[in-house]
């Protein structure tokens, strides 16, 4: 077995099961941000990541002004360069020249991933995910890590300015080591070249993970069967849990088609019996906080 050197590095053995429970989307709308002070408060949640552009980003900034010092607060950016929903938008921070490729013809980020990658040009790319993290930090966020909304910058152009990003601010940026890279590569398309460019990063230091869970978006029934079955899954080394909690409200359901699947994941988490189940598995929780420690001291 290929031993991920996180494992190693965190003290652990090489089969030991080591997991980031991550929460998705934070400050993408008002019920995100509650959701995210309910699980804080509850200690279920080892990590999340916030949305810069979003309406409801300066809402979960003051909330993490308040909570600074709390031993679970654990906030990365979560790169934004798409705006997926219908009538609920937002724009880039930093360039609203049509000329840079970020704006659809309606003004916003584009709504996928794929006409973004093709028409973004990387100069305003790398400008806006600069400009996140900075604001990011101005807002009081001491971030523990960069990762991608809709994975939109696993993409060859992108990946080294996501990447020099990471090390500018020397923060660990969710990557993936070559089984879980090929995955990603098959299942989101991502394009040619992406395989071959993780392939050097943990030579280079770039903690990685050796796999990737994402709770359902399309499956609200059976949360804690689903979760329970998927943590007992797991394999070895270093994973990724993605979630996408929210609490119901009218502003959820006015944006999100999926808004029971984003309930159903606050439920989950504030779920003592998911507690017990996570206790019983074996498996070793972290957050990103301590990832960052190992990238600094390194």
């Amino acid at each position: 077995m290929d031993i991920n050197p996180v494992l190693d590095r965190l003290g652990l053995s090489g089969n030991a099961r080591v997991v980031v429970f991550h929460a998705d989307d934070i400050g993408m709308c008002q019920s995100t941000v509650t959701a995210y002070a309910d699980l804080l408060a509850y200690g279920m949640l080892p990590a999340a990541a916030v949305m810069v552009p979003c309406p409801w980003f300066p809402a979960m900034g003051a909330l993490a002004r308040v909570q600074a010092g709390h031993a679970r607060l654990d906030l990365g950016v979560h790169l934004t360069h798409t705006s997926e929903w219908q009538a609920y938008r937002w724009r880039p921070i930093s360039i609203v020249d049509p000329a840079s490729g970020l704006l659809d013809e309606e003004g916003y980020f584009h709504r996928l991933a794929a006409p973004f990658q093709q028409s973004a040009e990387t100069e305003a790319v790398t400008q806006e995910m600069r400009a996140q993290v900075e604001r990011a930090l101005a807002a009081g966020i001491d971030i523990t890590h960069i990762d991608s909304h809709m994975l939109a910058l696993f993409h060859p152009r992108f990946l080294p300015a996501y990447l020099e990003l990471a090390n500018a601010y020397q923060v660990p940026a969710l990557m993936f080591r070559a089984a879980a890279a090929e995955a990603l590569a098959s299942r989101y398309r991502i394009g040619a070249g992406f395989v071959d460019f993780v392939a050097s990063l943990e030579d280079r230091g770039f903690p990685l993970f050796d796999h990737l869970h994402v709770m359902s978006l399309a499956e609200p029934e059976g949360r804690l069967e689903a979760a329970v079955r998927a943590l007992e899954e797991l394999p070895p080394g270093l994973s990724y849990f993605v979630i996408h909690p929210a609490e119901d409200t009218p502003e959820l359901r006015a944006i999100a088609p999926d808004w029971r699947c984003r309930v159903a994941d606050l439920a989950l988490f504030s779920n003592p019996a998911w507690q017990k189940a996570v206790a019983a598995a074996g498996v070793h929780v972290v957050g990103f906080r301590v990832i960052r420690d190992l990238m600094r001291n390194a």
